[in-house]
């Protein structure tokens, strides 16, 4: 029986196609002028833009469609349009910081947000001004919001780098590998539980696992058992709920059987996923239990209602359970400012020293909005963290390895109105590019109304599943990483929407031929060359193509904002 609330069931046909008809409509004026559009029919002529079939039939089934996802309810407060809007307690001068680059302010501005969390939260106001920082800005409690006077008056600058302010950062895999290039930021949104055991480790040169629950999984509670249930579902019926309530914040953990029936669900199913090598894929395996953080929002004797659908079916032989966590960091943010770091040659290869950016860690509903990062490694991280949203952020400057990464198990997050530009000096002998990146079993993330100057659609393996890209332009020049352990390129159910290639290149955009249960809608015409990637799973793919050639002729021109409308 289905478990979807009374809402969900009511919503018909007639009611979804007319919202999508009312969103196609109203998406032009909804863009921020992030991208540019194509079209096939002769100049001056462009032919009117039609609702997608793909759309219709989506729309028939939002919540169970075996190539879209549904992600209406992506980013912070399932996707709330307006950002929360504290009060100022702090202001950072009031704590010594001087704003005019001749001190570190680094510890002034980081006792403004430790005054801030002892007051149960608030806005820490840091004025026009540039503000010198030899340390990390850190955010560890939640209701904390660091708040300048716009990416174009509050500048951060840093002088140091991440190896330098807290030491080297191995990897677990051995070698000379600094994780310093995939983790960490100058500015980190991090709980402070997390931080602590994250800075033991690296100081004791342990790589601790960055996941939602680490290398301490069995010390987390188990809440209650569930019981079978579908993808989609927004209800569950679970064994004991005594210690569950509302508003309370629950892992879903799903666990592999030892056939990898979890692996090939993620993956679409079916002869492909059921014939691969699942367990030659070690790095990949070590990311399970597959852990999914939500919010109860409703909890009626056993049964149990969530902020968000079911990402997977429920199934007993994956000993489905929700459990406890690490406290994750909710309802902060940075807002208003550009973090500059001092400009250096980007490293070679995955030995970043960590000039990175913004770092969201075990946080959920946390957000940026009006950010610019410049002269970074890496730009904004996602790192276990879920249900955040990124608007109006920008990375500028000499070249990042990866601009925006998404990794560790992170879950419905929308990245949206984000700029990637152009380098501005000619990118070292050794170093890499990558661009929008998800890896490790993430999920049901959105990239939407963005403009790559460089970059790609990176995946990096570690069979990412469930995510969309939609309304972006792309001039199509990264790479995709990942190591052969870690597994396909892709699970079931991405989604590449309404996309304009500037440079002809299909690799990592074009995936019907690539990711399984996959869409292709509205995207320039392309062709294969430099890095070019085979299928992970022989036989049908089961993917989906449409309007080839016409990126912004189908309609809905943003797949996110229009799912957006069918909560």
């Amino acid at each position: 029986m289905s478990m979807e609330p009374r809402r969900q069931r009511a919503v018909g046909r007639r009611t979804l196609l007319g919202t999508a008809i009312a969103v196609a409509a109203t998406a032009g004026s909804m863009a921020t002028g992030l991208t540019g559009l194509t079209g096939t029919a002769a100049a001056g002529e462009r032919r009117p833009p039609r609702t997608s079939a793909l759309w219709r039939e989506f729309a028939e089934s939002p919540y169970t469609h075996p190539q879209i996802p549904y992600v209406g309810r992506a980013g912070q407060r399932a996707g709330a349009r307006n950002l929360p809007r504290y009060r100022v307690v702090a202001d950072v001068r009031a704590y010594g910081a001087k704003g005019d680059g001749s001190v570190d302010d680094a510890p002034a501005i980081n006792r403004a947000l430790a005054a801030a969390a002892e007051r149960g939260g608030g806005t820490v106001s840091i004025p026009p001004g540039t503000y010198r920082i030899d340390d990390v800005i850190r955010i560890a409690h939640s209701g904390v919001v660091l708040r300048g006077a716009g990416s174009d008056r509050t500048k951060l600058y840093a002088t140091r780098n991440l190896t330098e302010v807290i030491g080297p950062y191995g990897s677990r895999y051995g070698g000379d590998k600094s994780s310093w290039s995939w983790a960490g930021g100058l500015i980190w949104l991090c709980p402070q539980e997390r931080w602590d055991t994250l800075t033991t480790a690296i100081k004791a040169r342990n790589w601790p696992f960055e996941g939602w629950t680490g290398n301490a999984r069995d010390e987390w509670r188990t809440l209650t058992a569930i019981a079978r249930g579908k993808r989609g579902d927004r209800s569950v019926t679970v064994r004991d709920a005594s210690k569950l309530r509302r508003g309370q914040f629950v892992l879903l953990q799903l666990a592999d059987d030892t056939d990898h029936t979890l692996l090939e669900h993620m993956a679409g199913g079916g002869p492909g996923p059921e014939a691969y090598d699942w367990a030659a894929m070690t790095k990949l395996t070590s990311y399970m239990p597959y852990e999914w953080p939500v919010r109860i929002t409703a909890v009626r004797g056993r049964e149990v209602t969530l902020e968000r659908p079911l990402p997977l079916d429920i199934r007993p032989e994956w000993d489905p359970k929700f459990t406890t966590s690490v406290t994750p960091l909710t309802g902060s943010g940075v807002e208003g400012l550009t973090l500059e770091a001092v400009e250096t040659p980007q490293s070679p290869h995955l030995l970043d020293k960590g000039y990175n950016g913004v770092a969201f860690q075990c946080a959920y509903d946390c957000w940026a909005e009006d950010v610019v990062v410049r002269h970074v490694d890496n730009g904004f991280g996602l790192i276990g963290a879920s249900a955040c949203t990124l608007r109006r952020t920008r990375v500028a400057g000499r070249g990042s390895h990866h601009p925006y990464y998404c990794r560790e198990g992170s879950h419905d997050n929308l990245i949206e109105d984000f700029v990637i530009e152009r380098r501005t000096v000619p990118a070292p002998a050794g170093t890499q590019l990558h661009g929008i990146n998800v890896e490790g079993l993430s999920s049901y993330n959105v990239w939407s109304r963005g403009r790559m100057e460089m970059g790609t659609f990176d995946t990096h393996r570690g069979m990412p599943f469930a995510n969309v890209r939609t309304e972006i332009t792309v001039s199509n020049d990264g790479r995709h990483g990942g190591d052969a352990i870690a597994g396909p390129l892709y699970g079931a159910r991405f989604a590449h929407w309404n996309v304009t290639v500037t440079n002809e290149r299909a690799g990592l955009i074009k995936i019907d031929e690539i990711a399984p249960y996959s869409v292709t809608a509205g995207i320039s015409e392309v062709r294969e060359f430099d890095q070019i990637d085979v299928p992970d799973f022989r036989g049908e793919l089961h993917t989906r193509l449409e309007a080839y050639g016409s990126p912004g002729d189908i309609r809905p021109r943003n797949l996110y904002e229009a799912q957006r409308e069918l909560r």
